[in-house]
């Protein structure tokens, strides 16, 4: 039998609505995009926007979720049961240009494999994912479709007028693509509802390579924060959104009866600010200390515009005594992951997907089930006065994630893709 080689050298195709900023799209395409480089491939992004290196990077405004077309559509179809004739124009008009945007990418950078990263789950952007399924239904394109959320996941999709589309795009069922999820609740829903069968490939990180000490530039971190010494520092490293039932966190806070502040790290993104008025009243309300820092944690350092200091959350990580987890939903769950690789003990609400696919591998955490008990508290505080009791919890829960979820398992999965798509390749 011949040895085989290496994989022969591809030119793949990134398209998203943005490869920007630390939302779990743009985290894990940058992951799949660090495996495929180290394998020798080439990688280059369409997307409305992307802090992806200019010269590979494809730039279409009407592809951002954000753009005032796609948003007038997206705001209409799921707030309406008929579709005005109008917005059925304004869909086909914009699909249309992104069908041409598709072509040019593939053309001027001389694409061999597209990835859609989310762009045919979730439909923020339906003239896009129309054009998409178009462009590979009319190409044969080869094409791997990575499944982060899929609409039937989210209410706020269930009451639509456009369901054609939705049953059309959102994914597409076509013979030249292979799709990806994160999660086997959403392999079992997409086969059941589609016929579609997928690769289960869970989000990854880079396990083999652990994160460096904190630096120089860090060690004020906590002050920074507004964390006085004589606190506990309770991190809640996710948007303020409704599903990250951050209301947990508050409550086990209050409850605890040590001196502790919560810090919560991402603002509320594209959802809007309802909830977070509601945090910030729930906050109040039970007199928790909760600060609200997204103008200071980013993806990359930097100074603000009033001289203040940014810093990335593995700045924040490690300076964290207790990471709370409360979401009620997850797809899979990075800020899981990020608890795990910067080794801080965890507080995790048993959501679907921890409880079928992360928990039955052996992770030890601070679990509660729906809502903050007396035996939640006491395992928080017996650990707080036991930093030994934390240190043996992350330091197995590390080596786990070493076996489970590293940069290896992904770079499997990713071969089996890339070799389904062209064959096998050998040496003569």
């Amino acid at each position: 039998m011949n040895d085989p080689a290496v994989l022969t050298r591809r030119r793949i195709g990134f398209v998203s609505t943005r490869f920007a900023g630390t939302d779990g799209v743009s985290l894990e395409t940058a992951k799949w995009a660090e495996v495929l480089e180290h394998l020798g491939h080439d990688c280059f992004y369409l997307a409305g926007a992307s802090d992806r290196p200019s010269d590979k990077s494809h730039i279409v405004p009407e592809a951002l979720f954000t753009h005032p077309d796609i948003r007038k559509i997206y705001t209409t179809a799921f707030s309406q049961r008929t579709r005005p004739l109008e917005i059925t124009r304004l869909i086909h008009q914009l699909k249309d240009y992104l069908k041409e945007q598709l072509h040019a990418f593939v053309r001027d950078f001389g694409i061999e494999l597209l990835i859609s990263q989310n762009a045919l789950a979730i439909p923020m952007n339906i003239p896009l994912g129309l054009a998409l399924t178009e462009f590979i239904a009319e190409t044969g394109f080869p094409t791997i479709a990575h499944h982060h959320d899929l609409f039937w996941e989210r209410k706020r999709f269930l009451v639509n007028c456009v369901w054609d589309y939705l049953n059309m795009a959102f994914p597409p069922h076509l013979p030249s693509i292979r799709h990806v999820v994160i999660n086997s609740s959403a392999a079992n829903q997409l086969s059941l509802r589609t016929g579609i069968s997928s690769l289960l490939v869970p989000n990854v990180m880079d396990f083999d390579r652990p994160p460096p000490p904190p630096d120089e530039y860090a060690s004020d971190v906590r002050p920074a924060l507004g964390i006085a010494p004589d606190e506990f520092f309770f991190l809640q490293p996710t948007r303020v959104v409704q599903r990250k039932g951050i209301e947990h966190a508050i409550e086990l806070v209050n409850r605890l009866g040590m001196k502790a502040r919560l810090v919560i790290s991402h603002a509320a993104g594209d959802e809007g600010d309802a909830y977070e008025h509601r945090v910030r009243d729930f906050a109040d309300l039970l007199d928790v200390p909760t600060n609200f820092v997204s103008d200071i944690i980013k993806d990359q350092r930097g100074t603000t515009r009033d001289g203040r200091k940014i810093y990335t959350l593995g700045d924040v990580y490690p300076h964290a005594d207790l990471v709370t987890y409360p979401s009620d939903i997850e797809g899979f769950g990075n800020a899981f992951l990020e608890a795990i690789y910067y080794r801080r003990p965890i507080v995790v609400n048993n959501y679907s997907i921890f409880d079928m696919d992360i928990k039955p591998k052996g992770f030890r955490v601070i679990e509660f089930d729906g809502y903050i008990t007396d035996d939640t508290v006491r395992q928080v505080r017996q650990m707080l006065q036991k930093p030994r009791l934390a240190q043996e919890m992350t330091v197995h829960n590390y080596r786990l994630a070493c076996r489970h979820y590293s940069y290896a398992t992904l770079e499997r999965r990713l071969q089996t893709l890339i070799a389904d798509c062209f064959g096998e390749q050998y040496r003569e």
